[in-house]
């Protein structure tokens, strides 16, 4: 669980970095050729709209990771350590339930646009549909679709020319931010299960007493 959750750390960390990056290039690249030379990047506000949505629903998943989502434990802290444990398993499976269902939304809302079944179930999947509608031909509105992505027209167009890059592409985001997801949960019962934390999201300043107490303890 370790060696994976460091991988997928990595994976985090370079997508956030490499979507921050390339937001603030193509807004001032857009900035420069609008008061600079009175034209205008026509896909610039399409791609800086995806990229931050793809920066939203990755950072949900990093942020369980790091903390940074808003906790209120002004109850378990009046708990003994075994119940407080017990509140954060409830907690964390609370959590689990509710991110693979997201997944599983996720997954039916993109599937078709990558001309794959989605899955069967009301709530939880229990097969793929035998028959769907592809929609592999749905085009984003601005963005032109590069040279080397050409060989997706055989694969999902039929052979058809696209003129701006698929759907399936800036749509990808939302199965693999909610599979992120759902591993950072698991990651957080691992660890409550194991007694790594006996919590799943603490107040800040709860994080910072708990820190100075090993740093003490250390020393």
């Amino acid at each position: 669980m370790e060696a994976l959750g460091r991988v997928v750390n990595e994976i985090e960390e370079t997508l956030i970095a490499v979507l921050l990056g390339l937001m603030t290039i193509v807004t001032f690249a857009n900035v420069v050729a609008r008061y600079g030379f009175n034209s205008n990047i026509l896909w610039a506000l399409e791609i800086t709209v995806f990229m931050f949505g793809w920066l939203v629903l990755l950072g949900a998943s990093y942020a369980v990771k790091i903390h940074s989502h808003l906790g209120v434990d002004a109850l378990i802290n009046t708990v003994e350590p075994t119940t407080r444990r017990i509140l954060g398993l409830i907690s964390v499976t609370a959590c689990i339930v509710f991110s693979f269902l997201l997944l599983k939304g996720s997954w039916d809302y993109w599937a078709n646009f990558a001309n794959l079944p989605g899955t069967t179930g009301r709530w939880f999947p229990t097969g793929f549909e035998s028959e769907f509608r592809p929609k592999g031909w749905y085009e984003v509105n601005d963005i032109p679709l590069p040279e080397w992505l050409r060989w997706m027209e055989d694969a999902f167009n039929d052979g058809d020319e696209y003129e701006k890059i698929p759907r399936m592409i800036p749509y990808a985001v939302l199965p693999l931010g909610m599979a992120l997801l759902l591993f950072r949960f698991l990651q957080a019962a691992w660890d409550l299960l194991h007694g790594h934390k006996d919590r799943l999201v603490a107040s800040h300043e709860v994080e910072d007493d708990i820190d100075a107490l090993q740093h003490e303890e250390n020393t």
